[in-house]
């Protein structure tokens, strides 16, 4: 029997509307609310993503509570959360996220611990050591002021935790990088290297990078900011290994970004306003020691001065996908932090090789080969 018009119009009708479900669930849309597969919204900033045995780990900021205006160098300097630890979901497709839940919380009954509630724990970043079959997350920790600088390490038989917490340090402590000259040795008040030489270099936002040979390597935030280290860590990656330099020196770069394309290092990173949003910077190098190149401004399109109100948290490269990346950002919201969104853009390359990062409103992975 051939069906009514109405019964073929409203089975048109389920198909269009489950058609866009499908679309919609199968798309990146950039800074709407990204709600995890119980339908809370994700709650994983200034993170970065760990691939294990088919399965992406997404970690990142708890932040949860009222933001309120914090103290800084003694004057009022910005906005804040309870720190709440750091947070891990997962996912096989990378649209959809299952929350793991809180895998290093933070300390709420132990002011003194560096975990503490009213201090910094933030940019946590993990990565895999196969020989010691470790997880290790790094982070920057700091105190309510963001005069510790910090580095903290926790370490994990898995990677939704928990993560056991081993402590903090300031990298390098005794330790000259490997680009030092003779005028970075001088013990003048303008001169902070040489002034943390003995107790360890200020590291403040920060990310990790594991290089083809195994070797991993922090970038981290230096000097009181203007100037970014790039520090090898110990075969166990709990370390600095003692060898470090400096790269961007005195051009205020944090939020660092790293990965590797056909033999070359490149950085994606963003100059330093706090909560504001400035233009996002890249720089290229043939040795990740450097030297390295600026290469501009790597956004398009509308608002792209601005990194779309952004600012970058981490670089993903799609496994099995050929030079298919993933450019990570974080659009704070500095009145409500909690309701910060996610970012999260395709990375393409122009004919020269230099990485471009063009604005989507919505859109979609190529399907794998």
């Amino acid at each position: 029997m051939k069906p009514s018009l109405f019964a073929r119009i409203a089975f048109y009708l389920l198909f269009v509307l489950s058609s866009t479900r499908a679309d919609e669930a199968i798309a990146f849309r950039p800074g709407q609310i990204w709600n995890d597969t119980s339908g809370k919204p994700i709650n994983a900033h200034g993170g970065g993503i760990l691939f294990r045995d088919g399965i992406y780990y997404w970690y990142g900021e708890f932040k949860e509570g009222r933001t309120y205006l914090a103290k800084v160098n003694k004057s009022w300097g910005g906005t804040r959360v309870i720190a709440g630890g750091v947070s891990c979901y997962s996912s096989t497709n990378l649209y959809d996220w299952k929350n793991e839940g809180l895998v290093l919380p933070s300390v709420a009954d132990d002011p003194d611990h560096d975990l503490a509630c009213e201090n910094v724990i933030e940019r946590p970043k993990v990565i895999y050591n196969a020989k010691t079959k470790k997880f290790v997350m790094w982070l920057h920790q700091d105190s309510p002021d963001y005069s510790a600088a910090h580095s903290g390490v926790a370490v994990s038989d898995s990677p939704t935790g928990p993560f056991k917490y081993l402590g903090s340090f300031r990298p390098n402590a005794g330790v000259w990088p490997i680009n030092v000259t003779a005028k970075d040795q001088n013990h003048d008040a303008n001169n902070i290297l040489a002034r943390d030489f003995q107790g360890g270099q200020m590291a403040r936002d920060m990310t990790l990078f594991v290089d083809d040979d195994g070797k991993a390597y922090q970038f981290y935030a230096s000097e009181e900011n203007p100037t970014m280290h790039v520090s090898l860590l110990t075969d166990d990656y709990l370390q600095p290994a003692g060898k470090y330099t400096r790269i961007l020196i005195g051009r205020s770069t944090e939020a660092p970004a790293v990965f590797k394309r056909n033999g070359k290092y490149y950085l994606i990173a963003s100059g330093c306003s706090g909560w504001d949003p400035n233009p996002a910077r890249t720089a290229v190098a043939d040795n990740i020691f450097g030297p390295w190149t600026e290469l501009g401004n790597p956004c398009r399109g509308t608002n792209a001065d601005l990194t779309f109100f952004c600012q970058s948290t981490y670089v993903l490269p799609v496994t099995g996908q050929t030079n298919q990346f993933i450019a990570m950002f974080d659009r704070w919201n500095k009145w409500d932090l909690q309701d910060s969104r996610y970012v999260w853009l395709p990375l393409e390359f122009d004919t020269d090789g230099k990485p471009m990062v063009p604005w989507r409103d919505q859109w979609s992975l190529p399907a794998s080969k």
